[in-house]
């Protein structure tokens, strides 16, 4: 398959990311990026983003983890990651030997996390990473950031001082004003927004075994189908507030997932909870939205995001 039709460009003033398509693997659904290589083409893909990556090794959360619901799956990970020297060490030269294009997923528990560990991204010359302000699975970080418009305006301006690459702020949509965080993340210097992370979830499992009920639930991140209505309607808010591309995401599973995403605002998109699914749902969904393009004289992915916004 020819790929010259999804060929992507996200690009704010002087920072340009270029992407073979538009189609992104979504952060912790890839581990660390080369694992699916038996099972997808990576030349399907815009980019991978890894798993959050943060300063120190991270075991994550103890107990269950992922506990499926209805129309989706709830996690509680706990940012489990090697840290970013071993990633560096390790990771990274398998990532480039491979040509494997990637996102860096960072996150921290302090201000000084996340400018270190942008300060090591720029050093090691990785072309974009996405600043994690929207995980709801650690108990200090990430959402303390995330929720606060000034807050989020100074970390994302640290960031922006430590790194000159491309840089993504990842939002949260357990939010009551999206517009205000999106403002502060362009303010401060960020080339785009990818939106949205998961929502506050609940799951629980009831069985009785004929004399007692027995209990079992989760709280963490919901995410899968369930949640597209609300990542829409986050994506739609933001893109009513800022000018910098918007990377959607939430509930993603088909091509006209795709295009409802376009019709909202977005310009690129992420691929998460499907992949648990079907591992090649990435690499699915490029050769899909290509065929369309081709079948119906798309010249090129502009033409199809413009035409989809002029219905």
């Amino acid at each position: 398959m020819g790929l010259d039709k999804l060929r992507t460009t996200l690009k704010n003033k002087e920072h340009i990311l270029e992407l073979k398509t538009p189609i992104i693997g979504a952060s912790g659904t890839y581990g660390y990026n080369d694992e699916f290589e038996d099972f997808v083409d990576f030349n399907y893909f815009g980019a991978i983003s890894t798993k959050g990556m943060t300063l120190e090794k991270r075991l994550g959360n103890d107990g269950e983890r992922i506990f499926e619901v209805q129309g989706g799956m709830i996690n509680r990970i706990g940012l489990e990651n090697v840290g970013i020297e071993a990633f560096v060490k390790e990771k990274l030269p398998v990532l480039k030997s491979k040509k494997i294009d990637f996102i860096l997923n960072i996150a921290g528990n302090t201000i000084e996390d996340y400018k270190q560990i942008a300060h090591i991204a720029q050093q090691n010359d990785i072309k974009a990473i996405e600043v994690n302000v929207s995980c709801p699975n650690v108990k200090t970080g990430c959402l303390e950031f995330g929720l606060n418009s000034e807050g989020l305006f100074g970390l994302t301006k640290e960031v922006r001082k430590e790194y000159d690459g491309f840089l993504i702020v990842k939002l949260s949509p357990n939010t009551s004003d999206i517009k205000l965080l999106a403002k502060a993340v362009e303010d401060a210097g960020a080339d785009a927004i990818s939106a949205v992370n998961t929502l506050r979830g609940l799951g629980i499992k009831i069985d009785f075994d004929g004399e007692k009920f027995y209990k079992k639930s989760v709280k963490g991140g919901l995410s899968g189908p369930c949640i597209k209505p609300v990542a829409l309607y986050m994506v739609e808010e933001i893109r009513s507030a800022v000018n910098i591309p918007i990377i959607g995401m939430g509930g993603i599973s088909k091509l006209v997932d795709l295009f409802e995403f376009i019709s909202a605002g977005a310009d690129a998109f992420q691929i998460g909870t499907a992949n648990f699914i079907n591992p090649s749902i990435c690499s699915d969904l490029a050769y899909e939205l290509d065929d369309f393009m081709v079948k119906n004289n798309f010249k090129d992915f502009e033409e199809l995001k413009r035409k989809i916004r002029e219905a």
